[in-house]
């Protein structure tokens, strides 16, 4: 293990015999917000500490245990019981770098997930529609709810944009890396010279963050519309002004929702949508000043980035961040969408301990 790291964890060790002998403070005690928030990073550092002295009990056992191969007697004996002790050591070292590994608090969260067309017109909305599906059979998969903010329907099937609100634990953490663009690569239906088409469309993964943590809205900053709303949902939905667009202004960040019949619905979930993108844009921008560990998210997450291509002729998925292959398109599309993402987060993973081992 890089000396790096043990010294790391060697301040680890001293910050936790601190919290020990301050949580047996009388004064801090008493004090239930400091109370609380030491007892929490006890219980946090309590693992880490724990694995941390077995290693180094394990260290000493190998240093004492080596001064007996000089003996000839015992010698082959000593060498098994290194091999023994190298094997635990590995695994303590292993351990120490699963639980070292920054966790990120919205990874247990729900999520938004949105999809727009981009570029190819009345394909790239077929293929909104294709992605749509793909996700929400993931989700079956995984025994999600999903839920549908906002739809905006293409003339020619597929969707302009859909908004999809998935409220299980941990759906970020699993979707988070699909953020980006995703090219599909085919022939149209309308193509009598069998020439293949290009086309894009962007995916956001954005963390659902409960109300009593979202970033206060200044009512002021906001401009809120009615509209009457458009494609399906039967003469009520289609006669009255329930749709509600909310821009917020000092960002330019706009919101519409129009699933729901009732205005106030579609206000209350529209707001919901846009805490939770002020709070991710908030988030951006700090990782933005943070470049050394910005680097290393397999491309910024940002919807112009390629992240994906999906060739049905060929029948092959390449994600180009990861310079990941394979010939599954059928799979994928029907919502297996774990082969892909499990390789990138492995990846991911790597990249953030190679990280702390510098």
């Amino acid at each position: 293990m890089k000396l790096s790291i043990i010294n790391k964890l060697k301040k680890l060790q001293t910050r936790f015999k601190e919290i020990e002998i301050l949580l047996s403070d009388k004064n801090i005690m008493s004090n239930k917000a400091q109370f609380r928030a030491l007892s929490k990073e006890y219980v946090q550092l309590n693992n880490i500490v724990a694995c941390f002295e077995r290693w180094m009990l394990t260290k000493k056992e190998m240093y004492n245990t080596e001064q007996m191969l000089n003996d000839p007697e015992i010698n082959q004996i000593v060498q098994e019981e290194i091999k023994k002790i190298k094997i635990n050591q590995s695994k303590l070292e292993q351990e120490l770098q699963i639980l070292l590994f920054p966790t990120n608090s919205d990874d247990k969260r729900g999520c938004f997930v949105e999809i727009r067309a981009g570029t190819g017109g009345n394909e790239a909305a077929l293929f909104a529609g294709k992605l749509f599906r793909m996700y929400t059979r993931y989700a079956e998969t995984k025994n999600w709810e999903t839920e549908i903010i906002n739809i905006n329907v293409s003339e020619y099937g597929g969707y302009k944009e859909i908004i999809t609100k998935i409220p299980n634990e941990g759906a970020y953490g699993r979707l988070k890396f699909e953020s980006g663009g995703h090219r599909v690569q085919r022939i149209p239906h309308t193509e009598s010279q069998g020439r293949i088409h290009t086309s894009t469309c962007t995916i956001a993964v954005i963390p659902e963050i409960p109300v009593l943590e979202l970033p206060i809205i200044d009512f002021n900053e906001l401009r809120i519309d009615t509209f009457r709303s458009s494609g399906a949902g039967g003469q009520h939905v289609n006669t009255t002004d329930s749709a509600i667009r909310i821009t917020h202004i000092p960002t330019g960040i706009v919101v519409e929702c129009q699933d729901e019949r009732s205005q106030h619905k579609n206000k209350a979930k529209a707001l919901a949508v846009l805490g939770s993108r002020l709070y991710n844009f908030k988030v951006q921008q700090r990782q933005k000043k943070e470049t050394s560990t910005r680097r290393l998210l397999l491309g910024t997450g940002d919807r112009s980035d390629r992240i994906r291509t999906y060739n049905f002729q060929q029948g092959r998925v390449t994600d180009h961040r990861i310079n990941l292959t394979l010939y599954r398109l059928n799979e994928i599309i029907e919502g297996n969408l774990d082969i892909l993402i499990e390789p990138i987060m492995q990846e991911y993973k790597t990249d953030q301990l190679t990280l702390l081992a510098k």
